[in-house]
Formats: C-alpha cells, structure tokens, sequence
C-alpha cells in the first residue's frame, strides 16, 4: 500500500502553527527534539544552527512551557531538558492528523481558521482544511 503520509503536511502545519502561535523553526526544533529524551543546551543549539537566527529560541520555547527542566545545572553538572508534556501532545496530535485524524471545524477548539472575520490566507487553509477532512471520510468509508 503506497504511503501519503506527508499530503496535506502543509495543512496540518499551518493549523499548528496558527493554533500554538509557533513558528515554523520553533515547529521544526520541537519534531528534532521529539525522539530524545533528555537533552542539552548544545543538542538544541545543534539542530538550532540549521534554522533561521533566533537568539532567544530556547529561552523563549523553555517560558512558553514548549520545553523544561529536567536537571538544574549543579556544580560540573550541566542542566539537561526534555519536551514538555504539552510539546508531547502537540507533536502527538500532529502525527495523528497525519494518519488521517480529522482537524476541527469548529472556531470553538481554538481553530482561529475558522474564525468569522479572517484574512485570505486563513480562508483559503480553511477551505483546504475541510477539502482534507472529507477525503479523510471518504477514505475511512471506503476501507471499511
């Protein structure tokens, strides 16, 4: 059977980014860092380096609960890191609706797409999105 995981990637994106107020490198950093487990400042700022310049990208991503502690730096100790609980669930959800969970259609689950008074791009996603959802309906009512 042919993987399509990545067709409506874009989508999916723009919902995320749109819903967490993230942008797409702090997206990016928070799918690298997904598959460790702990890590320090220097496994960020490794992938890091590859993004556009944003010197407060960890400090901002630690504030906003995307990362947290997992060590304080103690003596020779370095601090180490790790996603949050809410970072873990984001990044859940996103693979998720790649699989073919449907994104809401709803402004009440924090769905600013599908707000009243949006802007061009916001409604042009939005049409896109219930494009998506439907051929996720009729892919789920033609396997069963």
């Amino acid at each position: 059977m042919k993987s399509d995981y990545l067709k409506y990637w874009r989508v999916i994106r723009y919902f995320v980014k749109t819903k967490y107020g993230l942008t797409q490198a702090d997206l990016d950093v928070l799918l690298f860092l997904n598959s460790e487990s702990y890590f320090g400042r220097d496994r960020f700022e490794e992938f890091d380096r590859l993004l556009s310049w944003d010197d407060n990208r960890f400090d901002r991503l630690l504030r906003e609960g995307w990362v947290v502690t997992f060590r304080e730096r103690k003596g020779n100790r370095r601090a180490l890191y790790e996603l949050s609980y809410k970072a873990k669930r984001l990044i859940d959800s996103i693979y998720k609706k790649l699989n073919g969970e449907e994104i809401p259609e709803t402004a009440s689950h924090n769905n600013t797409v599908f707000h009243k008074n949006v802007g061009y791009s916001d409604r042009r996603y939005r049409d896109m999105i219930m494009s998506m959802n439907q051929f996720v309906r009729d892919k789920k009512r033609s396997a069963d």
